[in-house]
């Protein structure tokens, strides 16, 4: 019997009035990998995340996380997720022990055991010491470990990221991507990874890419760039889709 996918989209379709956004979308992503979702600015990448994570209602077509349908089993579903938005959504004001805690109530977890968590979840994001400090205080790269760690502290499966890497400088971006390729050994998450950016890729990635809302791709990178008889994914990217290859850079 086949592994249950971490995540598993099939038939998925949405539409802004007459703008049809996700076309017939389906793909999957294993347990305990690094999936990306690679695409230019518009493809559709933010409308997928958005269905996904329940933001706006799928009308057509099947999101599952590890088997719990999204529609018909939110509460089910959403349970083995986390979610990491493009945008900032530390509260400034409030140290990162506090963010924690917060998000943790929101997830019926007592303070008690939310503290205990938090102080696991910074330790592994190398911010065991900052934990008192406002979240104002930290770099942007360590925002964002603070908003990964977050998204783990009630124990999901599946951790869904959107474009995390905007605003942030090539050492930044490289020790982040780096911090969730060791949470997907260690810890066996499944990882969605959203980026218009090519060098946040490796060659045994599994990609999927999505160019005007139509999944031309999906597979092992190095595989892409074999079929498509490129040199690089970059160059791959222009041959499937027909676009400047330029575009997938900082």
């Amino acid at each position: 019997m086949s592994e249950t996918p971490a995540l598993s989209i099939s038939g998925l379709s949405h539409s802004y009035g007459p703008r049809k956004a996700l076309d017939d979308v389906s793909f999957s992503v294993a347990p305990g990998s690094f999936t990306v979702l690679l695409g230019l600015n518009g493809a559709g990448k933010s409308t997928l995340f958005s269905l996904v994570t329940r933001l706006y209602a799928a009308r057509k077509g099947e999101i599952d996380i590890f088997g719990a349908n999204v529609m018909r089993q939110p509460a089910a579903a959403l349970r083995r997720l986390g979610v990491v938005f493009q945008a900032r959504t530390l509260d400034l004001e409030l140290s990162l022990m506090q963010n924690l805690i917060y998000h943790a109530a929101l997830h019926g977890i007592g303070p008690l055991e939310a503290r205990r968590l938090g102080v696991e979840a910074l330790a592994r994001a190398g911010l065991a010491e900052r934990a008192n400090d406002k979240a104002r205080a930290l770099s942007g790269g360590q925002m964002r470990r603070v908003e990964i760690a977050r998204a783990l502290l009630h124990g999901p499966r599946l951790l869904l990221l959107d474009e995390p890497t905007v605003g942030l400088d090539i050492k930044a971006r490289a020790d982040l991507l780096s911090h969730v390729r060791s949470l997907v050994r260690e810890q066996g998450l499944g990882v969605l990874w959203t980026t218009h950016l090519i060098d946040e890729i490796d060659e045994n990635d599994q990609v999927v890419i999505l160019h005007h809302g139509k999944v031309l791709a999906t597979g092992r990178a190095g595989d892409i760039v074999a079929q498509s008889g490129a040199a690089d994914i970059g160059s791959a990217f222009a041959r499937i889709t027909g676009a400047d290859a330029e575009k997938l850079s900082a």
